[in-house]
């Protein structure tokens, strides 16, 4: 007796609100997904299930689970899944306005393959390609897009700009990030209290402090959680009371600075022995 094939998975598409010039999406596709078409914008994304196949600059590309795809704004290119399984994608759709504040004039960079394995494109996209359910912050989403554009120019083999950079600037961002990091802080808070623009503002503060704005503000929500925990706060409380969205928010920083999730943290210096 004939068994029934099993019917296909409906194919979806899930949206974030856009922000600041990005959309971001994830979908999922089981046979052809998009016809030819352009967009005006820089289309990236990671592939997460599956083979991503898609024509583009008259031959075809394949993306494999955990690569990325830079589609050049203006380039045609369709969408159809590799093989029968079908395949589950991320992709940001970042307006080439943004990446030009970052970059200062140069010209936008150009990755000819369509897709890549480089490491510091993948980590650069890291934050920008979470899942859509995730809010980024202001200064979350500036940073990451700063860090983006920078990684697309260095693998376009684009020489980067250098810039004395604006010390009292860098130092008026640190004191406010510090004085306010247990909230959302606005990007154009920070370019009043600053007297600079943001895209000037995050290289001002790499060049003096040796990080990101966003990475300095979220290093003092972490020293305060270590406090809090070490003073008896529940992880919830403290994940709260520091500027975190919720514990999980603040669980994920801290495992991805220390090495350690905090409930371990706080048992390890619990086991420190007494003279």
């Amino acid at each position: 007796m004939l068994q029934k094939a099993a019917p296909a998975r409906p194919d979806w598409v899930m949206r974030a609100q856009p922000i600041e010039g990005i959309e971001r999406i994830e979908a999922w596709f089981q046979g052809k997904a998009y016809a030819m078409h352009r967009h005006d914008t820089y289309a990236i994304g990671r592939t997460l299930a599956g083979v991503q196949s898609f024509n583009y600059r008259r031959s075809r590309r394949d993306s494999l689970p955990g690569n990325t795809i830079v589609l050049h704004p203006d380039e045609a290119h369709d969408g159809q899944a590799g093989t029968g399984e079908g395949f589950r994608y991320r992709m940001i759709y970042v307006e080439p306005a943004l990446f030009q504040d970052v970059l200062g004039g140069r010209t936008l960079p150009f990755l000819e393959g369509g897709v890549t394995t480089n490491p510091r494109i993948a980590a650069a996209t890291e934050t920008l390609l979470q899942r859509v359910g995730h809010t980024l912050e202001p200064l979350e989403q500036n940073d990451a897009l700063a860090e983006l554009a920078h990684a697309l120019a260095a693998a376009a083999g684009m020489p980067r700009a250098r810039g004395k950079g604006d010390y009292l600037a860098a130092r008026r961002a640190r004191d406010y990030l510090h004085a306010n990091f247990t909230r959302v802080v606005t990007l154009e808070e920070v370019e009043i209290a600053t007297g600079r623009d943001r895209w000037s503002l995050s290289h001002d503060f790499r060049t003096f402090y040796g990080t990101s704005p966003y990475r300095y503000f979220t290093m003092r929500r972490l020293d305060a959680v270590r406090r809090m925990l070490l003073s008896g706060i529940s992880l919830a409380s403290a994940a709260a009371d520091a500027g975190f969205a919720d514990q999980s928010h603040m669980t994920r920083h801290f495992l991805k600075t220390f090495g350690l999730t905090p409930g371990r943290w706080l048992q390890i210096v619990g086991n420190v022995p007494r003279d």
